[in-house]
């Protein structure tokens, strides 16, 4: 059995873990009824109190902090800890009415979670093993959201603008900085990363939807009215590609339909993009 893919405050709890050491790792390894974190989910508690990650509100953080410099002091190996529903700790309570079965690792392996972060780094997937007494074999990691953005304007920029105060990474590529008509860009894509299209001059799309659509990239999109997207995807078959390849060219790009100001079009972009890389990560 596997647990899902992690989130970034996943990522940073494990970056903690790999690099201080001492630092205990907490992971959600079941749930019983609905609650706000996926399974999987991890804190690091480091000696010093530093915590990284997100279980709840803080409150479990707290008693899960509490736990680990116990578990630390005395030197035991990892255990597992029932809260909420079914829980013997009856002065703890959460108040969604969940049950959470918890792995507390005081002491995980420090070059396992090094070479995971490594992976992800290097934009590859990873696992990590999960120790006894967990019920679950192994938690699945994959890299970070990453935004590839080309076009010029208001709306690239705004796109890039609302995904950096989201921490996630985004690049910007503008014609004749970065692009050359006719020409493919450099840039290397994997099945992690979304592309996305934002040109008022519409010659410059064929060839870069061309490079989007031949590689990994797990989102694909295009702004541009009805007779922009017919003469796109006319080009786009004479260079080859079939019905099920144009598919995946997201256009009317976004989640709000006819959108009319640079800020509203980037907030509709980057939720639907965010909400394919959820479907992604399952």
């Amino acid at each position: 059995m596997t647990i899902a893919p992690a989130t970034d405050e996943d990522q940073a709890a494990l970056r903690l873990a790999a690099e201080v050491p001492d630092t205990a790792l907490c992971t959600i390894v079941g749930i019983d009824g609905s609650y706000s974190r996926r399974r999987g989910a991890q804190l690091a508690v480091a000696p010093d109190g530093r915590m990284a990650g997100s279980l709840a509100d803080g409150c479990l953080e707290k008693e899960l902090a509490t736990q680990a410099a116990e578990a630390r002091a005395a030197g035991t190996g990892p255990a597992m800890l029932r809260y909420g529903a079914g829980s013997p700790f009856i002065d703890f309570r959460l108040p969604c009415g969940a049950g959470l079965d918890v792995l507390i690792d005081p002491a995980p392996d420090r070059g396992a979670l090094a070479a995971v972060m490594a992976r992800l780094d290097a934009r590859q997937p990873a696992a990590l093993a999960l120790p006894a007494p967990s019920p679950v074999a192994e938690r699945l990691f994959v890299p970070t959201l990453r935004l590839v953005v080309l076009g010029a304007g208001p709306e690239p920029e705004a796109l890039v603008r609302l995904a950096a105060t989201q921490g996630l990474p985004a690049e910007l590529l503008v014609p004749d900085r970065d692009l050359a008509l006719g020409r493919p860009p450099t840039v290397l894509l994997d099945p992690w990363t979304a592309v996305v299209l934002l040109f008022h001059d519409h010659e410059w799309e064929p060839v870069l939807a061309n490079w989007a659509l031949a590689s990994p990239a797990f989102y694909v999109g295009a702004q541009g009215g009805k007779a922009a997207r017919e003469a796109r995807a006319g080009r786009l078959m004479a260079m080859g590609h079939d019905a099920a390849s144009l598919a995946r060219l997201r256009s009317p790009v976004g989640l709000i339909p006819n959108a009319r100001d640079a800020n509203t079009l980037a907030l509709s972009i980057l939720a639907e993009v965010v909400a394919a890389y959820e479907h992604l990560r399952g």
